[in-house]
């Protein structure tokens, strides 16, 4: 198999090397969210307060955000595949130095090290795809490398908070570590030697990024995402202690519950891509909307063990359909900018991720978690307020958008 498939079939080696490229996104997105689910055992046994690990997840948000956009265009001619292994058993250094922490100092080590080598597979992952494949599948191959990311959540989240809550946190890390270093080898065997691909027209970003952020709907999708994603993971990093202080939910309850979450993500993620397709403005205005009523039934109804599962259902839900919606808002809004929009879209929305985990644990450390959830209600409330009066693509775009990029 040659560096790229030019010929019209796409053999099955090439979908296993697809494959293989898949199972690295679930590990990387799973290494980033698996404290969520094993934070509060986490916490205790660094001697730190949960929303000091939380803190963690901003770490690892901030270094994937800067790493990502930086590594594609530091490769030189170095080859891909070689490159994604090294960072794969850089992710896997970083997990296994979170399984020797004992303080939060070589946490944070370790989740910088973790946002590394996240990063560098993130900025690789979708453009490595569409060279495994006969160009008509190359829409195909994207999409499949990228369901990595649902599938984390779906699958990576609640099965490491079962190891975790069946053998302990630690051992939930270092099976993380263990499967990191065989996917490196699997890289090494599955794909093709990967040269620099021919450089792309228009590689100047300061001229290609600045009338995209002149361009209205851009901005205010833009903005929207900012709010948005933010009130997610300043609650969502803080579910394990929400459901444990106000639901009374066992362990086992609790990976249950997140399975419910990620299971309803699934979901989201091909509804809300059916409807954005025709309408992305009214499924994002929506999708808020349902963010904002989840967080709101926590706040105010989630001692009630029902409505808990419904909240987490319903959040899972609408959240797990954000990234597809927002993206096709992006690429419906600069129908001919589209590969640039959608790095613009990537950097903010991993950038909201850190804020997120950061002010969620700022404000849990200063007055508890009911006043995360009032707090990411309100922040979700401004989210749809900005994207009720500020212009958003046009319904129905007449060009159909390049192959889009899934964001955790």
């Amino acid at each position: 198999m040659g560096s790229s498939a030019s010929t019209r079939v796409t053999a099955p080696r090439q979908w296993v090397a697809v494959a293989v490229l898949s199972l690295c996104t679930f590990v990387v997105v799973t290494s980033e969210m698996l404290p969520i689910g094993v934070l509060t055992p986490m916490a205790d046994g660094l001697g730190i307060s949960p929303g000091t690990a939380g803190f963690s997840l901003s770490i690892t948000g901030l270094v994937t955000a800067v790493t990502a956009p930086a590594v594609p265009r530091a490769l030189g001619a170095l080859d891909r595949r070689v490159v994604l292994a090294v960072a794969m058993v850089v992710l896997a250094v970083g997990n296994a130095l979170t399984v020797a922490a004992h303080g939060f100092g070589l946490l944070v080590a370790s989740r910088i090290i973790i946002g590394l080598g996240m990063g560098a597979v993130w900025g690789l992952a979708s453009a490595v795809a569409t060279r495994l494949v006969a160009p008509r599948h190359a829409t195909l191959a994207v999409s499949f490398t990228v369901s990595g990311v649902a599938a984390a959540s779906v699958v990576g989240v609640p099965l490491g908070t079962l190891v975790g809550n069946t053998f302990g946190w630690r051992a939930a890390f270092a099976s993380l570590s263990a499967v990191a270093v065989l996917l490196a080898a699997g890289l090494l065997l599955a794909l093709p030697r990967l040269p620099r691909p021919a450089a792309p027209a228009g590689t100047d970003h300061r001229a290609v990024s600045e009338p995209l952020l002149r361009n209205a709907p851009v901005t205010v999708g833009l903005a929207l995402i900012v709010f948005l994603v933010t009130a997610h993971f300043a609650a969502y990093t803080y579910v394990r202690p929400v459901l444990e202080e106000r639901t009374e939910a066992s362990p086992g309850t609790i990976a249950l519950l997140l399975l419910v979450y990620g299971l309803f993500g699934l979901a989201g993620n091909f509804a809300a891509g059916a409807l954005a397709a025709r309408r992305a403005r009214l499924t994002v205005l929506g999708l808020t909307a349902g963010i904002g009523a989840s967080v709101v039934l926590l706040a105010a109804l989630g001692t009630v063990a029902g409505v808990t599962g419904v909240g987490m259902a319903l959040w899972g839900l609408t959240y797990g359909g954000l990234s597809v919606a927002g993206q096709l808002w992006m690429t419906q809004s600069a129908p001919h900018r589209a590969e640039h929009v959608t790095g613009l879209y990537v950097g903010v929305f991993t950038a909201a991720i850190a804020l997120g985990a950061f002010l969620g644990g700022t404000v849990v450390e200063a007055s508890g978690i009911t006043s995360l959830l009032w707090s990411a209600a309100a922040l979700t409330a401004a989210a749809l307020a900005v994207g009720v009066f500020g212009p958003g693509p046009a319904p129905e775009g007449k060009q159909e958008p390049e192959p889009s990029v899934a964001t955790p």
